[in-house]
């Protein structure tokens, strides 16, 4: 059952940050929003991107996370790409979630949570396995998913502020032929998680 709360009771990143905080970590693919009324309140506050995402993540608001990560999607918008993995690993879309782990996987944002590649493909191999197999320790896959997207949130905090953005136009980014192509066959190729 979704939570209600009432818009006005987060007036800033903080106090909506300290509340999402209480919600079960993002780990598998949810059934929907933890809270409905928080899409509003999130996207009233003019975040930056990134961060908005990383609240609607938070939140297992996945449509409108990806509906931001989706302009984020190649350099040098990095922490964009990476929440865009971390969406789709929390989509149950691991090899999607590789993929974009890979991609990121030299910038500042991600050596700065998971230090190397390996270690982020461990964890993802790990709640696949708990997903799929029903095997490894829920509890601890938990406290490592909040703490990578912990980990986003302080670098984009630090990055980008707090403060509201009012034209995120320069957040966004054009995606090369690269990352075209490959949505182009994720959507109407075969290759995706979710056919369309």
């Amino acid at each position: 059952m979704a939570l209600a709360t009432p818009p006005s009771e987060f007036p800033d990143f903080n106090a909506l940050y300290a509340h999402i905080l209480t919600f079960p970590p993002p780990l598998s693919p949810p059934p929907k929003s933890i809270s409905l009324s928080l899409t509003a309140t999130i996207s009233s506050l003019s975040l930056h991107p990134t961060l908005e995402a990383a609240l609607h993540i938070l939140n297992n608001d996945l449509p409108s996370a990806h509906f931001l990560v989706r302009h984020m999607q190649a350099p040098p918008a990095y922490e964009g790409m990476f929440l865009h993995g971390i969406l789709h690993r929390v989509e149950g879309d691991y090899e999607n979630a590789r993929a974009w782990y890979k991609s990121v996987a030299e910038s500042d944002v991600f050596t700065k949570v998971w230090v190397n590649e390996e270690k982020a493909r461990v964890f993802t191999h790990n709640i696949e396995a708990l997903v799929k197999k029903r095997e490894g320790n829920k509890e601890d896959l938990q406290k490592e998913s909040l703490r990578e997207i912990q980990g986003v949130v302080d670098y984009c905090r630090e990055k980008f502020g707090e403060g509201e953005v009012r034209d995120a136009t320069a957040a966004w980014v054009k995606p090369g032929e690269d990352i075209k192509k490959m949505g182009e066959d994720m959507v109407s190729g075969g290759k995706g998680h979710r056919q369309f």
